[in-house]
């Protein structure tokens, strides 16, 4: 064993040892730590926007946060809060209701912060705990743990339970709100029970560090939670304090395992990822790299993705790269080796901006270049429609959900705002609206009747 395989093992071996021989003193400490992360722990009640069906609603929903500093922020889900929300309410921990405003969003690890509205505390003379972060990297299977939040609208409840595994890898198909996330850590997975309400709220140790933030619960299935590492939540929370947001590279490389291929491409274990796919326009395709290609170094670090757990952390390594920068990729493919330098680009998400045509009874969403290039579109100019309402203007003229509108009268819908400015124009002015679409890759003419 290396010095850092018996870290965990002395620390929970010194613990029980003070508590066999008078760890009275340590008992404490570790009461008044867990009790001080009790009343860091908040409720977060969020009114936001919703654009379904060709209209505009409201909706509510419930999830808990931690309080992680003296001048309020606030680490939550970004399932819990997201830009579209109108309205956030914090619950301290005694039973006060304060406002606050979300500081950043970043649905790729599925995280956002917020700052309670501190004046309105001042001026009401409240007061609240914050916690503190712990090291998730020395967490191991078997360590108690507990999940802290609010399931079910039941606040400040507490579930104990273990850690079951360090390092689970998946990516959510649910995504956030229709986002991706879950591409760029692991999770830990516990059996702490973690209800719908819970998410956001805390993973903490048995002194009140705070391990990881409760994200997800298995349905179906018994006490198989999980939560986003202490030390990724860590990196992401500084980042959204200091920029709003999170700048990440993409190069177009879909990664895959190669457990049980090294044979077949003549490689040692653990060396290199292989290219399950590569994303059409994308840097990688123009340095052309192609399916089947094995990666063996980026930029001189070499990289080893035998097993599906690996490659969140490669992904990570290629998102971590300067936007914009040139990155050499050392590249087998069957018996030759090569380096590839490939421009790096801004990564997107598939989810563009949405909005509503209330007069239309249309909601759309802006076309972005992920999209376009999943779908084999030319350019990302366009919208998409994702709602229809019966009996309005779209729905009568044939509009329907997964067309792409190119020209409005016969002008490009560049931006939203282009079709923003054009829907205006209607409100002022109501006449019938000539609508081209591209619908299975053939273009159609709608006219919208006011």
């Amino acid at each position: 064993m290396n010095q850092n395989t018996l870290k965990p093992f002395l620390t929970r071996s010194t613990f029980v040892l003070a508590l066999l021989f008078g760890g009275h003193e340590l008992r404490a400490a570790m009461s008044r730590g867990f009790n001080q992360l009790l009343d860091a722990v908040v409720r977060i009640d969020v009114r936001e926007v919703a654009f379904e069906a060709g209209s505009k609603r409201l909706a509510s929903s419930i999830g808990s946060g931690v309080i992680l500093s003296d001048d309020g922020l606030v680490l939550t889900n970004a399932h819990v809060v997201s830009p579209r929300a109108i309205e956030i309410s914090v619950t301290l921990s005694n039973l006060e209701r304060v406002g606050a405003q979300l500081v950043g969003w970043d649905h790729w690890t599925d995280l956002a912060v917020l700052r309670l509205d501190l004046p309105e505390i001042k001026r009401r003379k409240l007061r609240f705990a914050h916690g503190e972060f712990g090291d998730s990297d020395r967490l191991f299977p078997g360590e108690t743990v507990f999940a802290v939040g609010t399931p079910y609208g039941f606040t400040r409840t507490v579930t104990r339970g273990i850690i079951s595994n360090t390092s689970r890898y998946f990516e959510d198909p649910r995504g956030v709100n229709g986002y991706e996330t879950g591409a760029f850590n692991t999770w830990l997975q516990t059996d702490a029970a973690i209800n719908p309400g819970n998410s956001g709220g805390p993973l903490v140790t048995e002194d009140g560090r705070v391990v990881g933030i409760n994200a997800r619960g298995y349905i179906g299935a018994d006490n198989l939670g999980f939560a986003i590492p202490a030390n990724v939540a860590r990196k992401v929370v500084a980042d959204l304090v200091h920029d709003g947001a999170i700048t990440r590279s993409y190069l177009g490389i879909v990664p895959g395992a190669l457990q049980d291929l090294e044979n077949f491409y003549a490689l040692s274990l653990n060396t290199g990822v292989l290219v399950n796919n590569v994303d059409p326009g994308s840097p990688a395709a123009r340095a052309g790299l192609r399916g089947g290609d094995i990666v063996l170094a980026i930029d001189g670090t070499r990289v080893d993705g035998r097993f599906p757990e690996q490659l969140p952390a490669i992904q990570n390594l290629i998102a971590s790269l300067p936007v914009g920068a040139s990155a050499k990729l050392t590249v087998k493919r069957g018996s030759e080796l090569r380096d590839c330098i490939l421009l790096t680009e801004k990564l997107e998400s598939r989810v563009g901006e949405e909005w509503v045509f209330e007069k239309w009874g249309l909601s759309v969403r802006k076309v972005s270049r992920t999209y376009a290039r999943e779908n084999q579109l030319s350019d990302t100019t366009g919208v998409l429609v994702i709602g229809v309402q019966p009996g309005f203007p779209a729905d009568v003229a044939g509009l329907s959900r997964g067309d792409i509108i190119a020209k409005i009268n016969q002008q490009p819908v560049s931006t939203l705002a282009t079709m923003k400015d054009l829907h205006a124009a209607f409100l002022a002015k109501p006449e019938p609206v000539l609508v081209e679409v591209q619908r299975n890759r053939q273009v159609s003419l709608y006219v919208l009747k006011p």
